[in-house]
């Protein structure tokens, strides 16, 4: 996929790279540049760490989109074969 980069110097990520990297309107990104190549990621969410029971869970401390079942599914998949939801 690509893209180009506008007067102002923004960018438009493609839907697809927005979706399968879940990135939202209002979401911060850093930059990184590496090896001659511009890196960007999500900064990781600022979490509170809260017991449920036995367990601890990371609760975000903004709102969040809750994730959808087929979403956990997916990760959950995708982890355990050690794929990527994105192909490069």
């Amino acid at each position: 996929m690509e893209t180009t980069i506008d007067k102002a110097g923004r960018l438009v990520v493609p839907k697809a790279v927005r979706e399968a990297s879940r990135l939202y309107p209002g979401t911060r990104v850093r930059f990184r540049v590496q090896y001659g190549r511009v890196e960007i990621e999500p900064v990781p969410l600022d979490v509170s760490l809260e017991r449920h029971g036995s367990t601890v869970v990371a609760v975000p401390r903004e709102g969040r989109p809750e994730l959808t079942v087929a979403e956990v599914n997916e990760t959950t998949a995708n982890l355990r074969s050690g794929s990527s939801s994105m192909s490069e």
